[in-house]
């Protein structure tokens, strides 16, 4: 199985970079997982110019990897779930993109041509904090798929 977490972020060093990490070394005793930042000037010239135009360029940057296997969009208006859910979303399945939107999150139309899209948590927080979530979580329903007792 592959797994590809997919941000629009700026590659940069960050607090928060050796947890994902860490998780990332977990989650390949199950799995192999891409960690990557997507930004250019598109979508810093965009992201001065607002909502609309940020989306239109994150949805740019994020449609070359739709046809590469399960996507899952990130999106605070999509259903929560439990770990035993979340598990589910990476059962049986050969490769899954998780895509992580920039400020302005996703115009509804990207988030239709995914296969499904999930919640971290009704609460605001930074994408660095919601990557370390989204590891951690990939990495647990990995653990519950394979009976690992890191998940009791």
């Amino acid at each position: 199985m592959k797994i590809s977490v997919l941000s629009i972020a700026k590659e940069q060093r960050n607090l928060y970079e050796d947890v994902v990490k860490d998780l990332s070394k977990m989650i390949n005793k199950f799995a192999k997982v891409e960690d990557k930042n997507l930004f250019n000037t598109k979508i810093a010239n965009a992201q001065s110019q607002g909502q609309e135009s940020s989306q239109r360029a994150y949805s740019e940057v994020y449609e070359p990897y739709l046809n590469k296997g399960y996507n899952i969009a990130l999106d605070p208006d999509a259903k929560e779930l439990d770990s035993f859910e979340f598990s589910k979303l990476l059962s049986d399945r050969m490769s899954v993109q998780f895509f992580i939107g920039g400020a302005h999150g996703f115009d509804e139309a990207f988030v239709k041509k995914c296969d499904y899209s999930v919640s971290l948590s009704k609460l605001t927080m930074s994408h660095k904090v919601a990557k370390v979530v989204l590891f951690e979580q990939i990495f647990r329903g990995l653990a519950i798929l394979n009976n690992h007792p890191y998940h009791k």
